[in-house]
């Protein structure tokens, strides 16, 4: 572990540390407006990045394209199966946890980091709060369910991006007086960067002729089982020949998905992972995105670009309901392409979903600087009207 903090940090009542506990870049995104809504308030904040996201690519770029302050502690603890990631992020946390004294620990989303973060501080008695709370896909299949549904069964205060996660919080026994509907921070990130997405340079840079898709492909059910992987890898190729195809490829399935034929041919494009401005630039600018990924379905809701979701479930139905996205099969991929293809630019169905208004920061960090005070903030005190098109 390697450790930036300042000597002499201890639990100081009189001015409480909020540790942000950030692993994957989908964390670093959502945290970042929550980072700036504390800093505003001029709470004592610090980051701690446990490494599960620990390429460049994955990580350091993240930082810097989101303004993110140097973390006080980096654990470097890597990929490996669930069980040793787990354990060596609890063992690394715990001692990150113990030695600053934080009031507060805040997750975000449903990786191994936000899971391991809830269970060390559960066993410490210190308080936590979980941003982008109860999101289900009722797919117990899924690890990132179980991580959900555990974060938020031990947290002290949960952060619901939607209307709908709240009901899965009522019908599980939570206190609704511990859950706060704030909207989505990830979409306050999309608003502060949109100025600087700008599709053709890397579309230029890419050598993208001016119509094309993005694929991102992930998930443990996709790229896992090898049948699997060629099922859907023979899909996104039928698509490619449609439309070129981008694939900023994740480290994880890379293999997998490359033994099932994913390389690079005259109408895929397999390339590294890209920051976090050059990947929105290159998915505003697409005409299709195919996707297994969460925060891609949200992020094309806003920027209306039509989003083809490859898994039989998804934990943010509002991007179906309010939005551009379709759960489809492998088999009927191509044929949803087609019709996405032709159907020209999307635009999300009459209201953005509630409160997804670049303000949910701010909301999240009022409702820390409150219980940081003793103040007991309620849930109504945060709800304001949603905003329309």
């Amino acid at each position: 572990m390697r450790d930036n903090a300042p000597p002499g940090t201890t639990p100081d009542p009189d001015n409480p540390l909020v540790l942000h506990v950030l692993g994957a870049r989908p964390n670093f995104v959502k945290a970042a407006p929550v980072v700036r809504g504390l800093a505003a308030l001029g709470v004592r904040q610090g980051i701690v990045h446990t490494g599960q996201h620990y390429d460049a690519l994955m990580s350091d770029v993240f930082f810097a394209d989101l303004g993110l302050p140097e973390p006080i502690a980096n654990l470097g603890v890597g990929s490996g199966s669930h069980a040793r990631q787990t354990a060596a992020l609890l063992t690394g946390l715990e001692d990150v946890v113990l030695a600053h004294g934080p009031a507060l620990v805040v997750v975000y989303g449903d990786v191994n980091s936000t899971l391991a973060a809830i269970l060390v501080c559960s066993k410490l008695h210190i308080p936590t709060a979980h941003v982008e709370a109860g999101l289900r896909s009722f797919d117990r299949e899924m690890p990132e369910e179980v991580n959900r549904v555990v974060t938020d069964a031990l947290s002290d205060i949960l952060f619901a991006t939607s209307p709908d996660a709240l009901s899965h919080l009522a019908n599980e026994g939570v206190d609704p007086a511990r859950v706060h509907l704030v909207g989505n921070p990830m979409i306050d990130s999309l608003f502060s960067a949109l100025d600087r997405l700008d599709p053709a340079p890397v579309r230029s840079r890419l050598g993208l002729p001016e119509r094309y898709g993005v694929a991102t492909l992930h998930r443990p059910g996709n790229v896992d089982d090898p049948a699997s992987a060629k099922e859907l890898v023979d899909a996104v190729l039928a698509v490619s020949e449609r439309v070129p195809i981008a694939v900023p490829l994740h480290p994880r399935g890379r293999a997998r998905l490359a033994e099932a034929g994913l390389v690079n041919g005259e109408n895929l494009l397999i390339i590294d992972p890209l920051g976090y401005v050059d990947f929105l630039s290159l998915v505003r600018g697409a005409s299709l995105v195919v996707t297994d990924s969460g925060g891609v379905q949200e992020e094309t809701t806003m920027l209306g670009v039509p989003c083809l979701t490859v898994r039989p479930n998804t934990e943010r139905p509002i991007t179906v309901t309010h939005g551009t996205n379709r759960l489809v099969t492998p088999a009927l991929l191509p044929a949803a392409a087609d019709r996405a293809l032709a159907d020209g630019a999307a635009t999300p169905s009459g209201e953005l979903p509630p409160l997804w208004d670049g303000k949910a920061g701010p909301r999240i960090a009022r409702v820390i600087e409150a219980w940081l005070a003793g103040r007991n903030l309620s849930p109504a005190a945060q709800a304001v009207p949603p905003k329309s098109l």
